[in-house]
């Protein structure tokens, strides 16, 4: 029997684009996934000899095995074409261990795109699998584990069972926290400013803001301040002091990394950074183009460097001069200057062939997909472009002691902006001419009245930058982190910005509580700069852990001394007394929210529903009768929607959860119900036009392994909660 070269990568999606690529002298076969992790139900860390861990067989993967094993033994080698971030050469490893007993030809191939030729030139050099990288992914999938597993039991007896705590989410949602907090303490202060609209001799406009009262900057507080300083403007001459006119540039910004993309496409586009980063993964491992063609349409999309390949800046100039002129090619390739702290293991988020453009590509492609690969490309074409040239305009205007100063600017060459339009940022703004000692007439002045204002709640973009500029996470975790506190309902989405629920804001007093060092920004900082020096070759896996535990360990020893003061600092007594011993009500948390019962318990087992509106919670949604906002309430049998017109209004419906429906054809979305006995489920709210339900919460996570849209959330005794896929049974652990 002929044997053929044996290619592994992860996804069946990617499968199918490699093997158009490769001929019958290959066999391309997706592992789905990680095909070893640790066990679900203990800790599966032997913390007293080197943090040893045990790997098993991932649940429903054995079979996957075995075929892959069997198409090893037949095969001449076998390439481990996994994708060349830390988990993928880690899943690279575990499949490495398991065929090494039966095949001695196994080697590791890398690439940045999945188009031909990267995957034939890979083929061409193929290399090992990377120990270093292995052994950093190996430590942080440890230090998760280490935390979720010891933690989430401390939240289960002091909220209730099926609570779960991250080592890098826990501080996004205390960094959300901290924000509602400083915006609670914010105390607005009065300031005001003085604008004014003057007339040329022309009878054209000049509009302009006093600047500066003799040689101070003005600082107008209150309205005393501001009423003599109009009454002597009203009456006093107006003149050009000074013209100056300069020619400035706007230059292109670099192309994207992981998190420039999340953050522009959740700006221009309102997409989450889940759907953006499930786009990007589409768009990556492939689509077909008709003709037989199947290519991936863009770099691998987990990057933080903005260093891209010659080839790709030389058909970017290229395409930009035949597009657009050779006015539009700067006179030297742009070449970007990396962050410190970038691992610039990649290449930059880009095309893998500018000749695809968006409307070449636009009939394949789902609109969410065509929107997303616009905005790759334009980007990338952007950023090796000529820079965008203004002729600006400031005039100096004296009116005795007091100097206005009116702006203009007028756009006298696009170059980038013709590709990537920034039309999001300010708008052009144009003076008439003026010369210094021109006479200008008082058409109107006034003063306005203005308050500081708080700093702004987090969006979803925002908070990624913030991580990013901490050092906390890398570009494979930032969807993650923002979503899991929103799937866990520790923080909401109210108006595009995140907000912690109670439930949130009380979950990180209590885990502040217990371990202020170890959830502090800086130290989590400290421990991925620790994995980079794993991967660098400078320091071993055993020790970053071992320095991580050590205080955890120290922290985890003190919980009982500390968990009663923490227990009834959280405790809030209510005025409601228990029915059957009189006793004050407290609140307590169930996994319906919060409820009262009483503080006697086990001796009294009184409880009753919490009656009384849940957080004022407004939901992206509008009434159907008054068109008022809907808003969440909480009943009898837990979460609802209603009008928040009620009492005018009685609107209500079921409470959604923030997620389309995933059937195909189907414009609803996924909502809880309530059975006629008073269990939970979740289906779509076009019931009966639409069957989907489901027992298990969905969430809009799709899956690693067959990028099915959506997971389930499942909870377990030992692990607590953590997804599955109803399509192929791969769950993910959320330690």
């Amino acid at each position: 029997m002929a044997k053929h070269s044996l290619v592994i990568v992860e996804s069946p999606a990617k499968a199918n684009t490699i093997k158009k690529f490769l001929g019958k002298n290959y066999k391309v076969v997706a592992s789905v996934g990680h095909v070893m992790d640790l066990p679900k139900n203990e800790l599966g860390v032997d913390v007293d000899n080197g943090f040893t861990p045990k790997y098993v067989v991932s649940k429903g993967k054995q079979k996957v095995l075995t075929q892959i094993k069997k198409d090893a033994k037949n095969s001449d080698q076998v390439l481990l074409a996994l994708d060349m971030d830390r988990e993928g050469e880690a899943i690279a490893w575990h499949l490495g261990r398991h065929l090494e007993k039966i095949q001695g030809n196994i080697k590791r191939i890398i690439f940045n795109e999945i188009t031909k030729s990267a995957i034939i030139e890979a083929i061409k050099h193929p290399s090992d699998v990377d120990q270093r990288k292995v052994d950093a992914q190996q430590a942080r999938r440890i230090l998760d584990r280490l935390v979720g597993y010891q933690i989430s039991p401390i939240l289960w007896q002091i909220f209730y069972y099926g609570l779960s705590a991250g080592r890098v989410q826990t501080v996004g949602l205390r960094m959300v926290c901290e924000r509602e907090q400083e915006i609670l303490a914010f105390k607005p202060e009065e300031y005001w400013t003085i604008e004014s609209t003057l007339l040329t001799k022309d009878a054209e406009e000049v509009p302009c803001r006093l600047t500066h009262i003799g040689k101070n900057k003005t600082n107008l507080k209150t309205k005393k301040d501001v009423d003599p300083i109009l009454a002597e403007l009203r009456q006093s001459e107006f003149t050009v002091a000074d013209v100056v006119r300069k020619e400035k540039k706007r230059n292109p910004q670099p192309p994207y990394i992981t998190s420039t993309l999340q953050r522009d496409a959740a700006r221009r586009l309102r997409f989450t950074p889940k759907k953006i980063m499930m786009l990007a993964q589409q768009l990556y491992e492939g689509i077909d183009l008709g003709k037989e063609e199947r290519v991936g349409l863009i770099t691998y999309m987990r990057t933080d460097s903005v260093r891209v390949s010659p080839q790709a800046v030389t058909s970017a100039r290229e395409y930009a001069e035949k597009t657009f002129g050779e006015d539009y090619v700067p006179d030297k390739p742009r070449v970007y200057k990396q962050k410190k702290a970038s691992q610039d293991a990649h290449e930059a988020i880009r095309p893998t062939d500018v000749m695809r453009s968006p409307e070449s590509v636009k009939s394949f492609l789902g609109k969410d997909q065509y929107a997303l690969y616009e905005l790759v490309w334009r980007r990338f074409m952007g950023s090796q472009m000529a820079s965008a040239r203004y002729d600006t305009t400031e005039v100096g205007i004296e009116a005795g002691k007091y100097r206005l100063k009116a702006s203009g600017r007028v756009m006298t060459f696009r170059g980038f902006l013709s590709v990537y339009d920034e039309s999001l940022a300010e708008k052009d703004n144009e003076l008439p001419r003026v010369s210094k000692g021109d006479s200008l007439k008082l058409k109107s002045i006034d003063g306005t009245q203005h308050f500081t204002e708080p700093p702004p709640r987090y969006t979803e973009a925002s908070l990624i930058k913030e991580l990013e500029d901490k050092g906390i996470g890398r570009p494979s975790t930032y969807a993650s982190i923002v979503s899991i506190i929103q799937d866990r309902e520790y923080s909401v989405k109210e108006e595009g910005k995140l907000r912690p629920t109670t439930l949130g804001q009380q979950v990180w007093l209590t885990l502040e509580g217990f371990f202020p060092d170890i959830f502090d920004t800086s130290f989590t900082a400290l421990m991925e700069e620790e994995l980079d020096k794993v991967e660098g070759g400078e320091d071993t896996w055993q020790k970053v852990v071992q320095d991580f535990y050590t205080p955890f360990k120290g922290a985890l020893d003190h919980i009982d001394e500390k968990k009663e003061r923490i227990k009834n600092e959280l405790q809030e007594v209510t005025d409601v007394t228990c029915e059957k011993c009189g006793r004050k009500l407290i609140k307590k948390w169930g996994r319906n929210g919060q409820f009262l019962a009483c503080p006697a318990y086990p001796e009294c087992k009184f409880s009753r529903p919490l009656e009384e509106d849940a957080e004022a919670v407004h939901l992206d949604a509008k009434c159907p009768k008054c068109d008022g906002d809907l808003v969440t309430k909480v009943g009898r049998y837990g979460r609802f929607a209603a009008c928040s017109n009620y009492p005018e209004c009685k609107h209500t419906e079921a409470y959604p959860i923030g997620m389309a429906c995933p059937l195909d054809d189907c414009d609803g979305q996924v909502v809880e119900k309530i059975t006629r006995r008073g269990k939970r489920f979740y289906g779509c709210n076009r019931y009966p036009k639409c069957t989907f339900a489901s027992w298990d919460k969905p969430v809009v996570t799709p899956c690693p392994a067959c990028q099915n849209p959506y997971m389930v959330e499942k909870t377990s005794t030992r692990r607590g909660i953590y997804l599955k896929c109803n399509a192929c049974k791969e769950d993910v652990s959320l330690d």
